[in-house]
Parts: structure tokens; sequence; C-alpha cells
């Protein structure tokens, strides 16, 4: 009798999103089972975010449920922000050591991820998984983008399946090469039993938060959560926000960041206007039910997706989005759920924020609704169909 099939997943560290799908992971599928491969070698206590200017620990389990291996890196210079800085000379032999019947590789900038995708190629199936767009790529032609295309085709030509979170990140991958039989739609996803559940007590915390700050019941109230930078765009927010001039409506700003002083002087005189620290994960299914609308203004370049938008969104709250989230197209029906405004453009998110004030209650309903179709479940189910289909065969 065979063995169960066993997927390898290559990926830098340990993160608040992915370790509840490798969990879930071992739990709903019976097709194959994983082992995830942290790159950036060993798990630290706290991490340092240069964005948000401090160290922090994650207050959730990041490495339970399932089975990992930390391997060595030997960087000179380690980190996730450049190619040398994940170099881990044992880790071919690691997967193959483990027997590994297929590979999925998250992310393929480092020099470790790159040469597992070119090694494994044509011995294993090679999965991968990023969620990068062509939302920030200049309009028109230039030599420079031409070698771009021409040097993500060769990347991806040694992918068999690639796992597209979005249709942003899928037109990425059909302009890059890959066929529509090769694309396999694993939308990204949060956990979202965590913030739905336990509903009513998140509720009455928010209720007895807003009251302390001073915050009517009645109120309508917009909110950012996120790091306070210059790609997230937090100004236009709160720009918006004054230039609206709406009364029994707040904006809270929750996080922290280069433009933290700076905004809090500014707006210091702004009595509707609260600024909150930064909130660690066990605490934000609260944090986003302090709001009624859940903005993120984030003018790029790198807002690939905007995960606080399925957070929000599963606390039934309704969202406004710049068109420079990858996520937009998937997640924010116009008027349903939510509206989409113009990256940079303070006219079209005040308008935004007017029109959501008559339906705010309705437009979240609606978001938990949208949400159902973006779970960690219709992730590991698109896994399972190709295990099932005997695309990946176990070695014995």
């Amino acid at each position: 009798m065979n063995r169960t099939r066993r997927l390898a997943v290559i990926t830098t560290h340990p993160i608040q999103y992915n370790a509840p799908l490798f969990r879930l992971t071992n739990q709903e599928n019976g097709s194959f089972t994983i082992k995830v491969f942290y790159t950036q070698s060993q798990l630290e206590e706290k991490v340092h975010d240069p964005d948000f200017g401090f160290s922090f620990a994650w207050d959730i389990p990041l490495t339970e449920g399932y089975e990992f291996a930390f391997v060595k890196n030997v960087s000179s210079n380690p980190g996730t922000r450049h190619f040398n800085g994940i170099i881990n000379p044992t880790l071919i032999d690691e997967i193959e050591k483990w027997k590994a019947d297929a590979v999925l590789v998250i992310g393929w900038s480092f020099k470790s991820h790159l040469k597992v995708l070119r090694y494994f190629h044509g011995k294993i199936p090679v999965l991968f998984r990023g969620d990068s767009n062509l939302i920030d790529e200049p309009q028109g032609f230039s030599i420079q983008k031409l070698l771009r295309r021409l040097f993500l085709r060769w990347v991806y030509h040694y992918v068999d399946y690639a796992l597209y979170v979005g249709e942003a990140n899928k037109q990425y991958y059909q302009v890059h090469g890959l066929k529509k039989e090769q694309l396999l739609f694993a939308p990204h996803a949060i956990d979202n039993n965590r913030f739905s559940g336990n509903d009513k007590e998140y509720d009455c915390k928010a209720a007895a938060w807003r009251s302390e700050l001073g915050i009517k019941e009645t109120d309508c109230v917009f909110l950012f959560a996120g790091k306070l930078t210059s790609k997230k765009d937090p100004e236009i927010l709160i720009k918006a926000f004054v230039a609206l001039n709406q009364k029994d409506t707040a904006l809270i700003m929750v996080g922290n960041g280069a433009l933290e002083a700076e905004l809090k002087e500014r707006y210091k005189l702004h009595a509707n206007i609260f600024f909150i620290p930064f909130q660690n994960q066990s605490g934000m299914p609260v944090v986003y039910r302090l709001g009624d609308i859940f903005v993120l203004p984030s003018k790029g370049p790198g807002e690939t997706w905007g995960l606080a938008v399925n957070e929000a969104m599963a606390c039934s709250r309704g969202v406004i989005v710049s068109d420079k989230c990858g996520c937009v197209q998937d997640l924010v029906q116009t008027g349903v759920n939510g509206y989409v405004f113009g990256s940079g453009d303070i006219n079209s998110l005040q308008s935004c924020l007017h029109l959501s004030l008559k339906d705010y209650k309705l437009l979240g309903d609606n978001s938990f609704q949208i949400l159902q179709n973006h779970t960690y479940s219709a992730i590991i189910q698109q896994l399972n169909r190709l295990f099932r289909k005997n695309e990946v065969h176990a070695a014995g």
C-alpha cells in the first residue's frame, strides 16, 4: 500500500496568515500531508518591523499543529528584503530526505527558493504561490519592462501549477506565460473563524472601548488599521474625513509608523479623530469592531492584496479600498459591501465616505457573505483536487 503523498512547503518564516492554514491542512485533507521548510532559519521571540519602528512578538501560535523545520540560512546578510538574504545549502537535501512528492514554493525572489524551483522542475510537480500583480506596472513600452517580462517568463516556466490568489494575480501569471490549465484558484484568506467567532463578546468589548474614547453609540466610525507609512497613505483618509465635515461621525487610526508623530501633531485639534497604537493579533477582532466602515487608502507600490480587508469583512464591516490594492476585483462589490476610490484622489475618497454613511450596516452584512468564498478550506480543497487527479504520485 502506498504511503500518503507528501507536499513540501517552502516559505521564509512563520506568519500569522499562513500558520492557521498549515494547521487546518493536516485536519481537513485526506489526500496528502505537509511539512513546512522555513528558510529564514530560527524563529526569533521578537521580530523587528522597520515600518512600525519597533520589535514585537505575535501573540497567537505560529508553529503549532503541523510538521516544520527551520533550515539553516548561511547568508551573510540574512533577511527577506533581497535575493541573497535566503541561502540554504541543505534545503534540497532535506526536501529529498523527507521524500516529498511535490513542492509548493511561496515566493521565488530568494536564492534558495529559485534554486528549488529549478532543481525539482521535471522531477516532481512544482507548485507556486505568490500574490504579485500588474497594478503598479507603468503603462506603455519600455526596454526595462520587456526585460522583466522575459525574465519572469523564464522563472515561471519552472512552475507546473500556480495557486493564484485573485483575479489581478491570475492576470499576472497569464502575462508571464502560464496556461489556463496551470492556474488553480486558491484565494487569499485569513482565519475567518477567529475574527467572526465570539461575535457578541467582541461587540461588547468594542462598544465599551468606543465609549471610553467618547464616541457615541449612534456615531458612524471610519477605521484604518495598519502601518502609518507613505505606502498606506493614511493622510488622504484623514483629509477626506475632515473635508466630509459630517456630524455624528468619527475616525479611528490604529497603528504606528514613520508618519505617526507628524499626523498626530497636524490633526490634534480634531476631537473626532483618534489615534490608537499597534494592537497585536489576539486583539484585532475587537479593533475592527471599533469601526463601522474599514478604509484601506494605500497608494503603493506593493499593496499586492490587503489582507486587512479580509479581516474587516470577517468582522462584518463594510470596506472602502483604493484601486491600488490587489483585492478590489475579488472582495469589493460597489454599493453592495463597499466602494473603490482612485488612489490619491481625495474627492473620490470623500464621495465614498459619504455614500457609505447611509447603509453601512447592510454593507457589513454583505461583506461577511462575500468572504465565505475566501477561506482556507477553499485552498485545501484545490490542493486535494490536484492530488486526487493523480497529478501527484506517491513515491511508494
